[in-house]
């Protein structure tokens, strides 16, 4: 269960909240797939040099596959990395998984879950069906099996994941940690709870009474650092800010797939947030919902 983060202002810098990541640490992921992705806490950990994490999430694209491409990821344990059936695999995450250059733990979006609620409510495990024979199972030798006292199944039992810090980004916070995020909120709110901290980036720190008004999804006392990076979700969506960037995740994973990793890096990564920004066609992920037009032209 998450550690207590009191205090009225926990704003820092990108820097700052880098360093609350140890190498070697338990990294869960908030948002999914290409949306709300923790993106400029991602460049953060990259430009900082971060080694052997242990990346856990749901399902996930950029993030990972990027994390993993700069050399920093030693475990990963998600349900799936890479870009669906618009772009396709994620190619750093491949040759790494073929490779043996890192350690695949494969899960599925139920077990995570359930290790994560047996961490909120204090409990030694969880059962869960759909994994049993499964090679899911075969994957993580610290899943167990128990005869359930009323039915007598034998069941699939997950223990609880604790992760040491979890990295969400939210459309606005205030200065204390309150984060608002809209829906899906995919394993934001759990990781939240289960984590030891949260990190959080926000497009917009605004004061607490907007926050209220809006919804606190994460309150405050799990969140130990929070910084204002505006479009630090991008290249993955933040709704309704902003649209995800597919011209700019097709450019990364044929860089990816390719031999232009490295050069994505020094131009995207190491200059730092702001040369970052000053790179993005904020026009045109903005208006996406201005007509059928226009979010139209997102696929094109």
């Amino acid at each position: 269960m998450t550690s207590f983060h009191l205090g009225p202002d926990k704003r820092a810098t990108l820097d700052e909240a880098a360093a609350l990541v140890q190498d070697g640490g338990t990294v869960a992921l908030g948002g999914g797939l290409c949306a709300r992705l923790p993106m400029a806490l991602v460049r953060a950990l990259v430009r900082a040099g971060r080694r052997d994490l242990h990346l856990v999430g749901s399902a996930h694209s950029i993030d990972v596959d990027l994390l993993i491409g700069a050399g920093a990821v030693k475990v990963c344990e998600e349900s799936y990395v890479g870009f669906e059936q618009d772009l396709g695999l994620a190619p750093a995450f491949r040759r790494a998984a073929e490779s043996q250059a890192i350690e695949v733990r494969e899960s599925c979006c139920v077990t995570v879950l359930a290790q994560l609620r047996a961490a909120e409510m204090g409990v030694p495990f969880l059962p869960v069906r759909g994994v049993k024979g499964t090679d899911v199972e075969a994957l993580h030798p610290e899943y167990g099996r128990v005869t359930c006292p009323f039915t007598g199944d034998e069941l699939v039992v997950v223990p609880p994941l604790v992760p040491d810090v979890a990295l969400v980004h939210a459309p606005v916070g205030d200065a204390a940690g309150n984060l608002h995020l809209d829906q899906p909120y995919v394993l934001d709110e759990r990781f939240a709870h289960a984590s030891r901290m949260v990190v959080a980036t926000v497009d917009r720190l605004v004061d607490t009474a907007e926050v209220a008004a809006a919804g606190v999804t994460i309150p405050a006392h799990t969140v130990a650092a929070v910084v204002e990076a505006p479009f630090g979700a991008h290249p993955s969506s933040c709704y309704p800010g902003y649209a995800y960037d597919r011209r700019h995740l097709a450019a990364y994973v044929a860089a990816a797939g390719g031999d232009g990793l490295a050069a994505y890096l020094e131009r995207y990564v190491h200059p730092g947030e702001d040369a970052y920004r000053a790179e993005i066609d904020t026009a045109r992920i903005t208006s996406w919902s201005e007509s059928d037009e226009a979010w139209q032209e997102l696929f094109r």
